[in-house]
């Protein structure tokens, strides 16, 4: 666009295009330069010198000749732009060793805003709690039930609730149960149930009570209190606080508090502090638990629930295209293998309709059977025993889904399936040790924390809530600011209070606020709250995860917008006084702190070794090996859980020994 405008003593003019501005002006009796500007360079160009009182047909020549001043800087900007291109292109091709030599190239900011961290939508995101190089991952282990083959919900939900509520009224349980229909608004994962007082517990790592609900009540503080004096429990007596850990979990989370409800409020029965009465027959809440575990078990293993998902996998089992791409890619870096609790029967029905497509991993591709993308598949794994001690290894006939008479003995076999075994099989047939494999799963105890703990393998959790989770996170933060906001201004009522104050601030009205909040927040998650946290305070399985999940995400999927030789990197978890502390220097007042700083300078050092002098020549002329220990001046420190220092060291060596 060109800006024409008359000048009192000469003519000015300014070109923009983009951010790329071209500008001057004469005054009369002294030429000015034209200026180009792109980005931080800038090129000058000499005006040509003209008179407001000479001829028109000088004038025009001069302005001709300017003009072509000007066109000349446009051929100059396009052949930047053609550069910056190309420069481009070239930066995208070439590693950041290359472009960046040392920490002192990096850029502080990019046209004058702060470099930001490249993230990726965070529905495709995989969230790190420890780092993890997948290009050090060897083998890629799956379970197959809510990791690989994903259950549709609530359907299926509905499906185990429904049938068992049918075992219960089978038993002799009440009819009117089958009028209750599942609702998943009401449970959530991590769920603690009270075999005393049948009460639904939502608690933290420690055993604080978050939430607490008697059937359908949710008890507030002094109902609490009569049973939770201290409004905590002893999360480690097993016998009486049963965890309801996972996904299948969540039926049977829903039906006790319906059994609980039910057994309260109706007018047959006498409610106690620890069960009900029917006349002269007592139901304790432990054993209605024990009931109910049963059904479950009943139905899992003996009832229809596999026959009834087999019958309509469309409804209860979710299908995704890309499952055959990742899986051939992880192929290609590494060896993959399956471990499920499942049967064979039933894992080669869900496993061929999960694979069931016209092509194979690409478009165009032949299809393949589901077997072929495994190194090793195992089935009836019995887990979490199969982390342990395990069980007899034998061989599956794939054609009758019998199992075969002996132990195997042999080497890996491609194609074929075994049952049973155990973690050290997997890793003696795959010729991996237990760093080499990134396991997936869903089950935070069986498939997580046992592999991890047991067999030091790398975990990557699948928790399908937390598309939920992001959704709310996400769409909620005007009830995340509110509440920052608040904090605000609490701490402003204090601000210039100090233990000599006797003002006592009001802030009942910010507390009332901070609770509604907070509340309508954990509403926006279900009846229960999030999975993760109430409030400020994580549940027990958000701590679970971040102790024994190096990875997790809504699903493995989400490992395919990522590459083989990516590091995930984890950040860096603040405490408090990190978090909410600026980075400004703080002196530190010896009256303020008794303790000594434990920093080494070299001043120290000599310091030291003065001391050290005139120690051992008044004392004696033996002197100890080391008298004070010296500073690490390398790096000898354990940052990364995929930190390795010996492999570090040998490719050193082997560049040393090219070079």
């Amino acid at each position: 666009m060109l800006l024409g405008r008359e000048q009192p003593f000469g003519f000015s003019f300014e070109i923009k295009v983009g951010r790329v501005s071209v500008g001057g002006w004469k005054k009369k009796g002294r030429p000015k330069d034209v200026i180009l500007r792109f980005g931080g360079s800038e090129m000058k160009i000499q005006c040509v010198h003209f008179h407001a009182d000479i001829c028109v047909f000088h004038a025009l020549c001069a302005f001709s000749r300017i003009l072509a001043s000007v066109l000349s800087c446009f051929f100059f900007v396009a052949m930047i732009l053609g550069f910056a291109e190309i420069k481009k292109h070239l930066k995208m091709t070439t590693s950041w060793s290359d472009r960046l030599q040392n920490a002192a190239d990096l850029p502080a900011n990019m046209d004058g805003h702060a470099l930001k961290k490249y993230r990726r939508e965070a529905y495709h995101r995989v969230f790190v709690n420890r780092s993890l190089a997948m290009e050090k991952i060897k083998c890629f282990g799956f379970d197959m039930d809510y990791t690989l083959a994903v259950y549709k919900s609530p359907e299926y939900e509905s499906l185990g609730f429904d049938l068992t509520v049918e075992r219960l009224v089978s038993i002799g349980y009440p009819h009117e149960l089958l009028n209750f229909v599942y609702d998943p608004a009401f449970p959530t994962r991590g769920l603690v149930f009270d075999t005393h007082y049948g009460n639904l517990l939502k608690v933290d790592a420690y055993g604080n009570l978050l939430v607490c609900a008697h059937g359908f009540n949710f008890l507030r503080g002094p109902e609490t209190r009569d049973q939770y004096p201290n409004k905590f429990i002893q999360r480690d007596d097993t016998d009486r606080f049963y965890i309801l850990n996972t996904l299948f979990n969540l039926p049977e989370t829903y039906l006790l508090a319906c059994l609980v409800d039910f057994f309260t409020n109706c007018d047959r029965y006498t409610s106690c502090e620890t069960g009900f009465k029917d006349g002269d027959l007592f139901m304790s809440f432990r054993s209605m638990f024990q009931d109910v575990r049963d059904a479950v078990d009943w139905v899992h293993y003996k009832g229809s629930l596999k026959e009834k998902t087999l019958e309509n996998l469309e409804k209860y089992v979710v299908k995704d295209g890309k499952l055959p791409l990742l899986l051939s890619r992880m192929n290609e870096v590494g060896k993959v293998f399956l471990v499920t609790n499942s049967d064979y029967k039933y894992t080669d029905k869900i496993m061929t309709y999960l694979f069931d497509f016209p092509h194979g991993p690409k478009p165009g591709s032949a299809h393949r059977p589901w077997q072929s993308y495994f190194d090793l598949i195992l089935v009836d794994a019995r887990k979490p025993l199969f982390f342990g001690e395990g069980t007899v290894l034998r061989q599956v006939d794939t054609v009758t889904g019998k199992l075969k008479i002996g132990t195997y003995t042999g080497p890996l076999q491609h194609g074929i399936v075994y049952s049973g075994g155990s973690s050290d099989t997997v890793c003696d047939l795959l010729g991996a040790k237990g760093k080499d494999i990134l396991y997936i799963g869903d089950h935070i105890f069986g498939d997580i924390l046992k592999s991890k703990k047991r067999q030091g393998w790398r975990t990557f959790l699948v928790i399908p809530e937390l598309a939920q989770e992001l959704h709310v996170w996400t769409d909620k933060s005007a009830l995340f600011e509110e509440l920052q906001s608040l904090d605000i201004f609490l701490a402003e009522l204090y601000k210039h209070l100090d233990s000599s104050s006797n003002e006592r601030p009001d802030i009942s009205s910010i507390q009332r606020r901070i609770k509604k909040v907070t509340h309508d927040m954990d509403m926006c998650y279900g009846m229960m709250g999030s999975l993760f946290r109430s409030g400020s305070r994580q549940t027990l399985f958000a701590s679970q995860v971040m102790r024994y999940a190096d990875l997790y995400a809504a699903s493995f999927i989400n490992l395919l917008y990522y590459p083989f030789s990516y590091l995930f990197r984890a950040a860096h978890v603040l405490m408090p006084h990190e978090s909410t502390v600026e980075h400004t220097h703080v002196d530190i007042n010896e009256k303020e702190s008794p303790m000594a700083t434990r920093n080494r300078t070299s001043v120290d050092f000599k310091d030291s070794d003065y001391k050290r002098h005139q120690l051992t020549r008044s004392i004696s002329e033996i002197k100890p090996p080391n008298l004070f220990p010296q500073a690490p001046q390398e790096i000898t420190h354990c940052h990364d859980e995929d930190d390795d220092e010996e492999e570090e060291e040998e490719e050193e060596e082997e560049e040393e020994e090219e070079e």
